[in-house]
């Protein structure tokens, strides 16, 4: 899950392109992205059930690059859902693009488990793109994500794989993962964060950013340290709490605005 939970770029466009290659020892992934100055997208950890929250984001101008499901907390669930098959129908349409939910329990949760909810959410909600949460930042750890993504790979070609460790990961963790929660947690830690020396070696489509608890004052400035921090999908609320992703921020509105005066 994501932290809270814990089960659970400004000028010209960016144009990303996930180019993925399967190599000798593990799977390699690249993130191909234009020259000049990038814009920041929104990644929405959609984890309320289909509603007045969805709609929001699906009708936002621009809607929001991408959103993550949670149908059980945990995965897929054992059968898909009505509900969720048609919002996911609208998103798509929309060009959201969607991201399944997959709890890993650091490594723990048996990877056969993992790869059921891969083939659910494809299968059920025609959702290509994985999330990974509750991922473990050692390089003890690596191992078990390798052998996973390479799977979720092969079980859908072309897929991108989100992980979440919540923090900075072991460098390692960049040949895994196309993007790379490395930061989620309040404002006051955000606006504290560090950023390793490595990690400025790569370029902000490859790193996102879950902010909770900021007041609508600091929004501004919160998409400001993002840029500083080199992160180019970016999810600010105001919500804190169990599950501060319960529904969309409250300054929804005012958030989509900084994003689209790229």
């Amino acid at each position: 899950m994501l932290a809270a939970r814990r089960r659970l770029a400004p000028r010209r466009r960016l144009t990303v392109a996930l180019v993925i290659a399967l190599a000798a020892g593990g799977v390699v992934t690249g993130v191909l992205i234009s020259s000049g100055p990038t814009c920041q997208q929104a990644l929405i950890p959609a984890y309320f059930y289909p509603g007045a929250g969805w709609s929001e984001a699906i009708g936002s101008k621009p809607p929001p690059r991408i959103m993550i499901m949670d149908v059980t907390s945990s995965g897929a669930g054992p059968a898909p859902d009505r509900n969720y098959q048609a919002v996911t129908r609208r998103a798509r349409a929309a060009g959201i693009m969607l991201a399944g939910y997959a709890d890993t329990d650091y490594g723990r949760r048996p990877i056969a488990a993992v790869e059921a909810d891969i083939r659910h959410y494809k299968s059920w909600y025609g959702v290509s793109d994985i999330f990974l949460d509750r991922v473990s930042s050692s390089p003890s750890a690596l191992a078990y994500y390798r052998k996973l993504s390479a799977g979720i790979r092969q079980a859908i070609p072309g897929s991108a794989v989100i992980l979440n460790p919540g923090d900075y990961p072991a460098p390692s963790y960049m040949s895994v993962g196309d993007i790379v929660v490395t930061f989620e947690g309040s404002y006051a830690q955000f606006a504290a964060l560090s950023v390793p020396r490595w990690a400025k070696a790569y370029p902000p489509a490859r790193f996102a950013a879950l902010v909770y608890g900021a007041p609508a004052t600091l929004l501004p400035e919160a998409f400001n340290a993002a840029r500083r921090r080199n992160v180019g999908y970016v999810y600010v609320t105001g919500h804190s709490g169990a599950n501060p992703y319960g529904s969309m921020p409250g300054y929804w509105a005012g958030e989509d605005s900084i994003i689209a005066s790229c």
